[in-house]
């Protein structure tokens, strides 16, 4: 089985790598990518990860990518920018950049993959969306809208999958220890004599106080969620918008 991880997804590409899929890592830099493939190499010695390196938001990147990796099987599009931005800060160049890079870039892969996967009656899309997909908080306008838009491309292309053992779902993550957010979280108390553990709580306390698990949530889970959303244990999930923010939405839908 083969999938398609961008290469920063470090909870993807080992959590499927660990239940034996051969994963192709995707990136821009070269060496960076080399690097991740010889690390799955070495922990997942029965697994063949390859080096996919592409500009995926480039159409004519994706098409080579397509050529040299024409058939797979699961295809996980996580691979977006994100900014607090004030609404009239942000222009037309704005949307339109987050409009090619959020949705068009994963828009095109699953129009080059979903025919193959829908020919091999077996497949797995999965978009990586927010909470801030149906719950905008207004910091984010650009990346809230494209976020929603990812909602309605995958049922829109589940309805494609009817009658077959393909699947297209959409996981909505609430707010996430990435190295980014865990080096911001560092910076915010940097004169405090406080564990991580005890400036993230801080962190929470005052700034997101409606998340019932008061952490951030760590990619390791959102990793395993999406392994079984990919797996055949997970088939009757179709055109899903399947939660996991930590109770950040308070309402039940």
């Amino acid at each position: 089985m083969t999938l398609i991880v961008q290469v920063h997804l470090g909870a993807y590409k080992i959590e499927l790598a660990k239940e034996g899929v051969n994963v192709l890592i995707n990136g821009r830099n070269y060496e960076e990518v080399e690097r991740t493939v010889n690390e799955i190499k070495s922990e997942f010695p029965l697994t063949s990860p390859q080096n996919a390196t592409a500009d995926i938001v480039d159409k004519e990147q994706r098409e080579a990518l397509f050529k040299k990796y024409p058939s797979i099987d699961i295809l996980v599009n996580n691979m977006g920018i994100y900014e607090i931005m004030q609404y009239e800060d942000v222009d037309d160049e704005v949307w339109e950049r987050y409009f090619r890079t959020n949705v068009l870039a994963a828009n095109g892969l699953s129009k080059i993959y979903l025919p193959k996967m829908l020919k091999n009656d077996f497949g797995r899309i999965i978009f990586i969306a927010s909470e801030e997909a149906i719950m905008p908080s207004g910091q984010m306008p650009q990346y809230c809208m494209t976020k929603s838009m990812l909602l309605s491309l995958s049922k829109s292309l589940s309805i494609l999958t009817k009658g077959t053992e393909v699947t297209v779902n959409t996981i909505m993550p609430g707010p996430t220890l990435s190295e980014n957010v865990h080096q911001i979280i560092e910076g915010m108390y940097p004169k405090e004599d406080l564990t991580f553990s005890e400036k993230e709580k801080k962190f929470m306390t005052s700034n997101l106080p409606q998340s019932e698990i008061q952490r951030f949530i760590r990619p390791i889970e959102i990793g395993r969620l999406a392994a079984f959303v990919c797996s055949p244990y997970a088939s009757a999930f179709k055109g899903s918008p399947i939660r996991m923010d930590g109770g950040m939405v308070p309402t039940i839908f």
